[in-house]
């Protein structure tokens, strides 16, 4: 009499549906992951934006009314930024970065020197406005990209796809083993887990340049107006002629 091929049926099955569980339960997580990291660039990326379009125009126009090396150092020193972010020296002969940098920008005041002082001045409140929201914005990233790598290890803790191949192969179902594993050989199923990490997204600090709050006007305005003062007695005379008016032109637009 044959012996009953039950007990076979019955442990193959099994190993089918435990592997279509694992299957679904792991690429369903992986599919909510690459959703998340995908939204997590798309932010840095607009932050990126906002970073060069923002911050790139009020530094650029504090480097341009400050102009000397020794002024602009000591702006760096006084502001607490670490570094000369959108700095090159050539903004400061470009004559087409300077028309641009100060189109449609107003400037308040009786006296040339007091447009010229009180626009730095606006200048840099704008730019401790905008570096305060980009702060902001990073702590935001840095909590989303932490909540997408506690979701990942969460998952792992949960999910031991190790353990689980050495159930499925005690099974002794080599053949479910061998198809989890997209065609590896069954000898290679214990490093299954690392064929199937899922890594978080970089840190946003590896993305983007780490700007920490500056000091609020208030507290620095009288340095910053002996800083424009010198700035003033030391700038080229085609920058000071923006300041001989109230504001300067914008460019036409066309119809």
């Amino acid at each position: 009499m044959r012996p009953s091929s039950q007990p076979q049926e019955i442990q193959d099955v099994m190993a089918g549906e435990i592997k279509q569980e694992i299957a679904g339960r792991y690429f369903g997580f992986r599919k909510m992951i690459e959703d998340d990291t995908s939204d997590y660039f798309e932010q840095v990326r607009r932050h990126s934006f906002v970073l060069e379009k923002r911050l790139s125009f009020d530094l650029i126009r504090i480097y341009l009314l400050l102009r000397q090396e020794e002024l602009i150092q000591r702006f760096l020193q006084l502001s607490g930024l670490n570094e000369r972010l959108f700095f090159d020296t050539y903004l400061l002969e470009s004559a087409s970065i300077q028309e641009r940098v100060f189109e449609c920008q107003r400037f308040k005041g009786w006296t040339r020197r007091g447009r010229f002082v009180r626009y730095f001045l606006s200048c840099y409140d704008n730019l401790a406005f905008h570096v305060k929201a980009y702060d902001a914005k990073l702590n935001e990233l840095t909590q989303f990209q932490s909540s997408i790598a506690d979701e990942i290890e969460a998952f792992y803790r949960q999910n031991n796809v190790n353990a689980i191949m050495s159930f499925l192969r005690s099974l002794g179902d080599e053949q479910a083993t061998g198809a989890m594993q997209g065609g590896m050989e069954v000898g290679l199923a214990d490093g299954i887990e690392q064929k199937l990490k899922i890594k978080p997204p970089a840190p946003v600090e590896q993305l983007l340049p780490m700007i920490k709050p500056l000091p609020p006007l208030a507290e620095v305005k009288p340095a910053l107006k002996k800083m424009a003062k010198e700035a003033y007695q030391r700038q080229v005379p085609q920058l000071l002629q923006l300041f001989e008016a109230n504001s300067t032109p914008c460019p036409e637009r066309e119809s």
